[in-house]
């Protein structure tokens, strides 16, 4: 498996020694992987030349982050985003789908699982007055609609905390939904207008925010996966126009095409979906791509 021979191994000959132990991996990509983490990781060590105590200290990071994680709360997602680790993800990952939406994070709330709703339902438990109509399409990057796809949806409330955030004031599935669009591909729903909130900062991730003297804020918006037969999966999001941060997004996931459309109620709208005139409303419009031929895409 390994070449060096005992007391010729120095910080140089270390590297392809490891590399070289992946040697029997059965799996092309795996290895592929793995070898490229341990050269680029190899070099970050190089690069950096960190002590022991700060090699101990990256240890203990690492090992706090993932005690910070529960069945709710996701802090290794939240780490990929701040670095931004996932925005890169997703944006090569777009490559791969011209003419759809652009994908953005999946984020740390997505944790729990959405209630199946139907068209026209309302995803705010508590009746807020102040409603915002969202009205969408799914349709294919040729333009056909897509009949029977689902879109969950998922969003914080007015004071910018989701329903796991709040186990004791808001009921589990408040602000989430998932829905099946009808045969022309529409979808709509009732909901509030969400609010710009901070990330958690109560574990290491917030920690490093403050040490870097980031902030942990992110522009208001609603989740978005939208799935259809053949078709590669899209995770998005719309942010609210003139949301504060929209230019300082803390997990880096804001991208111009997908500030949303809003607008307010007219009497066409009234009528079809019983919002007042003049109320807050919501155009999105979800263009997925087709499944690779061969390939899982799965999100």
């Amino acid at each position: 498996m390994t070449t060096t021979q005992i007391g010729e191994l120095d910080a140089h000959t270390l590297t392809e020694d490891v590399i070289r132990s992946f040697d029997d991996t059965p799996d092309a990509r795996t290895r592929s992987i793995l070898t490229a983490l341990v050269r680029h990781l190899h070099a970050f060590v190089h690069d950096v030349e960190p002590t022991l105590a700060e090699w101990e200290t990256a240890i203990e990071f690492l090992t706090a982050v993932g005690q910070k994680c529960d069945s709710v709360r996701q802090e290794f997602v939240l780490l990929s985003d701040v670095l931004g680790v996932s925005m890169l993800v997703e944006t090569i990952n777009d490559q791969h789908a011209p003419g759809a939406t652009d994908s953005t994070v999946l984020g740390p709330f997505h944790m729990t699982e959405s209630p199946t709703r139907q068209l026209g339902d309302t995803i705010d438990e508590f009746g807020s007055p102040d409603e915002l109509l969202v009205t969408g399409t799914v349709r294919n990057t040729d333009g056909s609609p897509l009949p029977h796809a689902t879109v969950d949806v998922w969003q914080c409330n007015e004071e910018g905390f989701y329903d796991v955030q709040q186990p004791d004031v808001q009921p589990a599935g408040n602000g989430r939904g998932l829905f099946t669009t009808d045969e022309q591909g529409r979808f709509w729903f009732r909901t509030v207008t969400p609010s710009h909130y901070p990330i958690p900062t109560d574990g290491p991730v917030g920690t490093l925010l403050e040490a870097t003297r980031r902030h942990p804020y992110r522009p208001a918006h609603i989740h978005f996966i939208a799935r259809a037969d053949q078709h590669r999966p899209l995770t998005t999001h719309i942010f609210v126009p003139d949301s504060p941060y929209l230019d300082s997004d803390a997990v880096f996931a804001v991208k111009r095409s997908l500030i949303g459309e809003f607008g307010t109620g007219d009497a066409e709208q009234a009528a079809q979906f019983g919002v007042k005139i003049g109320s807050p409303v919501a155009a999105v419009d979800l263009v997925l791509a087709p499944a690779r031929s061969g390939s899982a895409d799965v999100h």
